[in-house]
């Protein structure tokens, strides 16, 4: 797996945008994982109107698989314009719950830990840019998966300055149907939640969801009225990011 870097998630105002662009890496991002599910947009939604002609829509992996040991899992996230025009100029955050933590995103700026929604752990910000019309763009992501936790993940699509969410896919789960302590690596599905044990214990499989609010904090992506599905930031410092 590759380096890991902390990043931080702002809340439902811009997203680091001039912090940011001195960090932002220009690297291209690589295509889908070898031996990961085709791409679902599970657990997703519109949240504000895009512009006229434009369609954007992300795709999570049906399955992944964690490696016992190290815990490493590999995800592809993409983003997708299915609409007759070009997007302007957009980003991808991807953000890690619970025992999903994101550890890298290549092509991408980890979200500082100060901005990062309640009840997330982890985040990157991608530069997707102009998406022209029936294109899409695939981000592979490095994380972790801690089997005795739920995990979830959260794809936000936004304008380059966060001022606008057109599509917001979670934070929805992945988890474990085939328990398979003694072998290599566990594979999780989709929407599927895991659900805690105690150690010792297999993991178990709790029921699918299409969307799930957060846990611990009771805090919820799912806002209600014009905020759409983003989710509620915490108060930060004067001179934090808004």
């Amino acid at each position: 797996m590759s380096s890991r870097h902390r990043t931080t998630v702002a809340g439902p105002l811009p997203l680091v945008a001039a912090s940011f662009a001195a960090v932002l890496l220009l690297a291209t991002p690589a295509g889908a994982d070898d031996g990961q599910g085709p791409g679902s947009d599970k657990g997703g939604k519109a949240v504000d109107e895009a512009p006229a002609g434009v369609r954007l829509t992300t795709l999570l992996p049906d399955r992944i698989s964690v490696d016992n040991g190290s815990k490493e899992t590999a995800i592809t996230a993409t983003v997708k314009n299915e609409g007759t025009e070009e997007s302007g100029d957009i980003r991808l955050l991807v953000v890690g719950f619970d025992g999903l933590t994101v550890k890298n995103v290549e092509g991408c700026a980890a979200i500082p830990e100060k901005d990062l929604p309640e009840g997330s752990n982890s985040g990157f910000s991608c530069p997707v840019g102009n998406l022209a019309a029936k294109t899409s763009k695939s981000y592979d992501v490095d994380a972790t998966f801690d089997l005795g936790k739920t995990g979830k993940i959260c794809l936000p699509v936004q304008t380059a300055d966060g001022k606008k969410t057109f599509w917001q896919q979670g934070p929805v789960p992945f988890g474990t149907t085939n328990p398979s302590p003694n072998a290599p690596a566990t594979p999780l599905l989709l929407g599927t939640d895991n659900t805690p044990v105690a150690p010792g214990e297999l993991p178990k499989t709790g029921a699918e969801r299409e969307l799930l609010p957060l846990g611990a904090a009771g805090v919820s992506l799912l806002a209600a009225g014009t905020a759409g599905l983003w989710w509620a930031s915490r108060r930060r410092p004067e001179g934090g990011v808004s």
